[in-house]
């Protein structure tokens, strides 16, 4: 590996627009994807593609390995997030101090960049991993989650790695999140004569203090490598204008559940809170409407092979080879339910995802690209 073709691959990467479809009219991956099996194709490797959305399709290449029978899946997002509120260009990749700047450089194209690497760095070499090798370049990561769960559909490994930026630790745990509404609904009427009106936003106010009372109580029961559950009341709008009394208020929620918490017992706990404000008020009227999103936890033992064998890499380089957590999702859940165990691995820190200056050290970049090499010469399953 040269790290100069390193980073101009990620500087390659950088220079594409690939915001999600979903953000602000984002062109979404077609670009990156083909910039992807480009990429393999030159290196004589077999491509296929998934199709997510029309336009929008998973990129995969297979590196043959030493066990047809055992397969390792290395697996990275082409989408990103919006660029609004940057306050650097978000296209142009610049390096300075070591660093190499521009949507996406952190969050995750760096990580998908060393990937790549790493498996051009076998091929060219002719040295043939231990296991096959699949790269997965998925869409819809920063939205819905829809690329990994096509990737799904059909996937046998014996382990996977998902880049995200984990500042090159290992990580076997993360947080799934929740997140859905909760709406008030009200009697509109004259502000001069409000008495004849039902007002939504004050009950709504009742129940944002309710759940304040009730997230305060989640830090009692901490996971060992992930803290407790978390709970944010993210948005909130009511009324129509300000000598009406509003008939309706409604409120977001985002819930980080930790992984061996059950999606349908976290809803009745909350239904339950709405339960109790409702019997001490008849004219009290707040429903909670089906989730917006449900995204599991990963827990991944620590013992599974997948696990130990990067812990090994990892210290055989001289870096830190204890297994972690994060607090952020990614696919890596969506595999593991799959049946694939699966790890979180990458360069870059998580803080400077979706940042206005988002940034990646290059130093780290490298040795993710090493990390990777190393793990596709040792892991079988």
């Amino acid at each position: 590996m040269t790290v100069s073709d390193l980073n101009h691959t990620l500087a390659d990467l950088i220079r594409i627009n690939s915001v999600n479809s979903f953000y602000e009219g984002g062109p979404g991956e077609a670009e990156m994807a083909n910039y992807v099996e480009h990429y393999f194709q030159r290196l004589g490797l077999r491509t296929w593609r998934q199709t997510v959305f029309p336009g929008r399709d998973n990129v995969i290449a297979c590196l043959p390995g030493k066990r047809a029978d055992r397969r390792l899946i290395l697996e990275a997002h082409m989408d990103t997030v919006s660029v609004q509120g940057m306050t650097i260009p978000p296209f142009e990749p610049t390096v300075e101090n070591n660093r190499m700047y521009g949507r996406g450089s952190c969050d995750t194209k760096a990580g998908l960049a060393a990937m790549m690497q790493a498996m051009a760095d076998l091929k060219t070499s002719g040295q043939q991993p231990a296991c096959e090798v699949w790269l997965a370049a998925v869409v819809d990561e920063e939205f819905s989650f829809r690329g990994v769960v096509k990737l799904c559909e059909d996937v046998q490994a014996t382990g996977a790695v998902i880049a995200e930026p984990t500042g090159l630790q290992a990580v076997i745990a993360s947080k799934g999140v929740l997140r859905w509404r909760m709406v008030s609904r009200g009697v509109s009427a004259h502000s001069s004569k409000s008495h004849l009106g039902i007002n939504a936003i004050s009950h709504m106010a009742r129940v944002v203090l309710a759940l304040e009372r009730d997230h305060a109580q989640l830090a009692a029961l901490p996971h060992p490598l992930l803290g407790p559950a978390s709970c944010n009341v993210g948005r909130i709008s009511g009324g129509v204008q300000v000598n009406f009394v509003p008939d309706l208020c409604t409120i977001e929620i985002d819930r980080r559940l930790l992984p061996a918490e059950d999606l349908e017992d976290v809803l009745a706990h909350y239904q339950g809170i709405l339960d109790q404000l409702r019997s001490t008020d008849p004219t009290f009227d707040v429903i909670m409407e089906e989730p917006m999103l449900v995204d599991i936890g990963l827990e991944t033992p620590a013992d599974a092979a997948i696990a130990q064998v990067a812990s090994t890499v990892l210290n055989g380089m001289g870096l830190d080879g204890s297994l972690a957590g994060v607090p952020f999702g990614s696919d890596a859940s969506k595999l593991a339910r799959a049946g694939v165990p699966s790890i979180i691995f990458g360069p870059g820190d998580i803080d400077q995802a979706h940042a206005a200056v988002e940034y990646v050290d290059l130093g780290q970049v490298a040795q993710a690209a090493e990390f990777y090499r190393r793990l596709l010469t040792t892991f079988v399953g």
